[in-house]
């Protein structure tokens, strides 16, 4: 069975977040994916099958290497790259819609002498809770004083989040994951997973993030792409204007060696965030076959 291994959110081979891609699952089942996406450990692995609505491009599902996930950024934008790459759509789209556990997801190409560039694209409200963490929980989740948080709030598009402002950039490079006070204050909260950034919330601003994962079996994740429509619905749905597209780049993965930039834009309308978008390049490093 041919798999396809891409970084993704980078132009550069080893940045990025890997992704491992089976452009033809058609004879695999759900125990056989789940072992699969355990044995290339990366953060998601996704498995492409044919469409059940022929008006589709094809179906996808994203395992990390503990759960299914219904929907997922990078996932989506890679495997829509690659699957690009291998020339499994008409060259001349430049749209395509993927069935995801969300439903349809579209994914405009762009396909060029660079890297191809994917950009996810979402017509949905962000999801949040009435309630909020408190920060003193989130400051020891991430063994850092009350004091580098600013705020926290959670919120989804597809995957439930924990998103924690901090007060600078220095302050997401020295958190690191306390189990004890995760596990007190987020296993079982409405989003265990912790996003947390710092920089310019204002639009074009740029913003450094970290997000770790531990109830998906993910230490800390390169690159978050779902996280950052929600971040960017957020961030737009806050702003004084009713109407425009607003954009911002965001630096993951820099702790860990694996540099991404992920653009992410929310789109307002009569004062509503209608539409999200987020993209990035992908680069293919390496093809093989799998033995199940």
């Amino acid at each position: 069975m041919k798999f396809v291994i891409c970084d993704v959110f980078t132009e550069k081979a080893f940045g990025g977040n890997q992704l491992a891609v089976f452009p033809d699952a058609r004879g695999l089942g759900d125990g056989a994916m789940q072992a699969l996406a355990r044995e290339f450990n990366f953060a998601e692995t996704t498995f492409v099958l044919p469409p059940q609505d022929p008006r589709h491009s094809r179906r996808v599902r994203i395992f990390t290497p503990k759960t299914e996930l219904p929907f997922a950024g990078h996932p989506t934008v890679g495997t829509a790259a690659v699957l690009a790459v291998l020339g499994s759509f008409d060259s001349s789209a430049r749209t395509i819609v993927l069935e995801e556990g969300i439903g349809p997801v579209a994914v405009e190409l762009e396909l060029g002498a660079r890297a191809p560039f994917a950009r996810l694209v979402l017509e949905k409200q962000l999801d949040s809770p009435p309630g909020v963490p408190a920060r003193a929980a989130a400051a020891a989740a991430l063994s850092l004083p009350e004091t580098a948080v600013r705020e926290a709030w959670f919120g989804s598009v597809g995957v439930p989040f924990c998103f924690i402002e901090l007060a600078e950039r220095a302050a997401v490079d020295r958190a690191s994951l306390n189990r004890a006070a995760w596990l007190e204050h987020f296993a079982r909260a409405w989003a265990p997973s912790l996003y947390l950034f710092a920089g310019e919330l204002a639009p074009e601003g740029r913003l450094y993030a970290r997000m770790f994962a531990p109830a998906y079996g993910i230490e800390e994740d390169a690159a978050s792409g779902s996280a950052c429509a929600a971040l960017a619905g957020r961030l737009a749905g806050r702003l004084n204007e009713r109407e425009g597209i607003f954009t911002w780049r965001i630096d993951q993965g820099v702790a860990m060696g694996r540099p991404s930039l992920i653009e992410a834009s929310a789109e307002k309308r009569s004062g509503r965030v209608a539409r999200l978008k987020v993209g990035g390049y992908t680069v293919i490093v390496g093809e093989g076959d799998m033995r199940t």
